[in-house]
């Protein structure tokens, strides 16, 4: 933990490892899809990054699905660190694709044309078409949000929608912890820590689109009092671990069909 005002606080964000819709290339948004093989090797290697760059967390903030908490648990293990606290949010999950949750995306892209799966992909504000309340794959319907009020739960979301839900999260969540001087590691998705991201470093709206997050890959921010990055720098060069190898991954997540 931080010992003086003056030292900066460790933000460490990681997306899962591999999960078996990533692999299969479906929409997978809140299906809640474990990791692979190598998703499991990807978790641990984290561990190991984290470990060899000196990075030590003292709090785990996971969103509520089983890809982001395994990853947690077993790059936590690979550091022998499974007792730091945990916290969890549905705040924290992957973006909701609606309608498209399930769907192959190269299927997609072959009915609907690639203009329109990529604006439903990766436009800021156009979220795909949304689930009836009474379908099977609506949330509403998973224990684990049991306690939620149905209107509060996406149906569908864009971009812009993830952002809205997260930054609370972020200020009375996340913000604390790094304030008391935790090194803190969030293990999230790719557009949930997009989310972050966006915030963080003040990409804009257009620019987002062309943000890509490997799997596995730790990010490491160091951030003033004010929870502003010390130092403006490229994302990849947050990358820990193996720097070239993570913007080939990056790139393969920009190449993906739809």
């Amino acid at each position: 933990m931080r010992q003086t005002d003056a030292m900066s606080s460790t933000l460490i964000l990681l997306r899962h490892g591999q999960s078996t819709w990533n692999l299969e290339n479906l929409f997978t948004g809140w299906y809640d899809a474990d990791l692979t093989e190598q998703g499991r090797t990807e978790a641990s290697a984290a561990g190991g990054a984290m470990t060899e760059a000196g990075v030590a967390p003292t709090v785990l903030h996971t969103s509520m699905q089983t890809r982001a908490i395994r990853t947690a648990n077993l790059a936590l293990d690979a550091m022998g660190r499974l007792w730091v606290p945990v916290r969890r949010s549905w705040r924290l999950n992957e973006r909701h694709y609606g309608a498209l949750q399930g769907l192959d995306k190269k299927q997609t892209t072959e009915k609907y044309g690639k203009d329109q799966v990529f604006e439903w992909r990766r436009s800021y504000d156009t979220p795909p078409p949304a689930l009836e309340l009474d379908d099977a794959r609506h949330p509403r319907f998973d224990e684990r949000y049991a306690s939620l009020p149905a209107d509060v739960l996406p149906a569908s979301e864009c971009l812009a929608d993830v952002v809205v839900r997260m930054l609370p999260y972020w200020y009375d969540g996340i913000v604390p912890d790094l304030a008391a001087g935790h090194t803190v590691l969030v293990v999230a998705h790719g557009n949930s820590l997009r989310a972050l991201i966006k915030h963080l470093d003040g990409i804009s709206d257009a620019d987002i689109a062309d943000v890509n997050l490997p799997t596995g890959v730790p990010i490491r921010y160091e951030l003033t009092d004010a929870m502003v990055p010390a130092a403006a720098m490229a994302l990849t060069d947050r990358y820990l671990g193996d720097a070239e190898a993570a913007r080939a991954a990056a790139e393969a997540v920009a190449k993906q069909a739809g």
